[in-house]
């Protein structure tokens, strides 16, 4: 994106009101990704309007995406947001990033030295579940596993984040340096202890003072993120092109609809981005978990079942009144009862639900969705499973979203299509599949996956029988016929 001034840019497109030459690397952000873009930066950048601030972002992808960092370096780190609506679009380009560093372009060190300048106040993170190297469960972080026991032999040269973070807190530690927020604001239950428990625990197999000074001083505040943002495809960044006038290889387009919860636990200070409508709250647990169960778990039962049948993105579902039932079911009736969350009219979040998935612009799709289920899984369906065991009732829907799951990772869809399996797990997977015949002993195998389902569930006769049950009918019937069985059976 070239230089432009305000005047050189269509009115229709919104750019940066406040003086980007003022800005300084207050955050570090680990995971320059999509969904940053359209999120963190994004409302970053609405503060910025408003309050004419310094808050900048320095941009850092540790593993991979060094030709986004260098397409952002070529347009003076400016890209473009496309807010699509049913209706219309709105274009943003977004100024609140001050500059970038990747470890392949410009060597760790670089990047550690920037965490470790005095005036940054928040290293926030975008790296997905399997980016913080952490046991299933709550357990931890994986000490065995091979990038984190590289990291603490070699700990001034580090790979993942918790390593990059402990390094860099160290230099600051060791020179007087106050420290800074770690914020996560990936979509995963409680993430602030997540990244919590993980740099701790990288930190105490390391140093025992510096993870106590790391315990005593630094904080970890939780948050709750969502907007839908679809990886970028080609249709998307020309669109964006036609919007601006000119290509943005960085850009991005997503819903209109922005959300973001977050623990007002800063100890370096924040901006204020309660100004672009952030909900600054004492406890974000209660929000993760509706979101997770409401929105990423309807998501996650629409990409197994949509892409089975056909569906290539989850608008198309929603074209199909019996999947617009079920996934409406699914939030409501089975998901809801199981939140604890206050002040919340739970139907009309479910009713926004439908209408964000069923923006016709958005094409988000449910391949994408798919990917890396067995993170997914348990946050999005199996908790909730648990609590319906617990309470002795139905879930239909969570059940049949489970025996989704199950097919769809058999690497063929209704019509004999192959399926590219996308998940940390896939090797295991395909172990599986290759082992087992197709029906009850494939569920039994599956069930027995302790990384997943954990150990109680695969005993639960209840569970077995239901998951089984739902995944006898889709691999006779097919996903179609089983999201309409639920509707000639009255569940839906």
């Amino acid at each position: 994106m070239p230089m432009l001034g305000k005047s050189l840019l269509p009115q229709s497109v919104l750019s940066p009101e406040y003086d980007r030459k003022k800005l300084q690397t207050r955050i570090v952000h680990l995971g320059f990704g999509a969904f940053h873009r359209a999120h963190q930066a994004l409302l970053t950048d609405r503060v910025l309007n408003q309050t004419k601030g310094d808050w900048g972002i320095c941009e850092v992808n540790l593993v991979g995406g060094e030709s986004l960092i260098k397409s952002l370096r070529q347009q003076d780190h400016l890209y473009s947001v496309l807010e699509k609506g049913a209706e219309s679009n709105k274009c943003i380009v977004i100024g609140s990033v001050k500059e970038s560093l990747h470890p392949a372009i410009d060597g760790i060190d670089a990047v550690l030295e920037k965490m470790a300048e005095p005036q940054v106040a928040i290293v926030s993170l975008t790296i997905t579940e399997k980016g913080y190297c952490v046991l299933p469960g709550g357990g931890g972080l994986d000490l065995n596993n091979p990038a984190i026991q590289a990291d603490l032999a070699n700990p001034t040269t580090p790979s993942t984040a918790a390593g990059t973070i402990v390094e860099a807190l160290y230099r600051r530690r060791a020179r007087g340096l106050a420290p800074f927020t770690v914020l996560s604001c990936d979509n995963i239950p409680e993430n602030g202890h997540i990244v919590k428990q993980a740099v701790l625990d990288l930190a105490k197999a390391r140093d025992r003072d510096l993870a106590e000074w790391i315990e005593q001083n630094v904080s970890f505040p939780s948050t709750m993120v969502d907007r839908i943002v679809p990886a970028a495809t080609d249709e998307a960044l020309a669109e964006i092109s036609q919007e601006l006038g000119f290509s943005d290889s960085v850009g991005i387009a997503c819903e209109p609809f922005i959300q973001w919860v977050v623990e007002d636990n800063f100890v370096a200070g924040r901006p204020e981005w309660e100004l672009a409508g952030a909900e600054l709250v004492k406890d974000v647990l209660p929000y993760e978990e509706m979101k997770l169960r409401m929105l990423n778990g309807s998501h996650s039962f629409l990409a197994y079942l949509g892409y089975l049948a056909g569906y290539q993105h989850i608008n198309d579902c929603m074209t199909d009144a019996s999947y617009r039932a079920a996934a409406h079911h699914l939030m409501l009736k089975e998901q809801a009862p199981t939140l604890s969350v206050d002040n919340v009219d739970l139907a009309a979040y479910a009713d926004r639900l439908i209408e964000r998935y069923s923006n016709p612009s958005l094409k988000h799709r449910t391949w994408q969705i798919a990917m890396d289920g067995t993170q997914k899984l348990p946050q999005r369906m199996l908790d909730s499973s648990r609590w319906h065991l617990a309470h002795n009732s139905n879930f239909d829907c969570l059940a049949l979203g489970v025996a989704g799951w199950m097919r769809y990772i058999g690497g063929v869809d209704d019509n004999q299509q192959p399926i590219d399996i996308r998940d940390p797990m896939a090797d295991v997977l395909a172990d599986i599949v290759s082992r087992s015949q197709d029906g009850i002993e494939r569920v039994n195998a599956l069930l027995g996956l302790s990384a997943v389902f954990g150990d109680r569930l695969l005993n639960n006769p209840r569970f077995v029988e239901k998951v089984t049950e739902s995944y006898l009918f889709l691999m006779q019937n097919g996903a179609q016929k089983s999201i309409e069985n639920l509707k000639s059976q009255g569940v839906i």
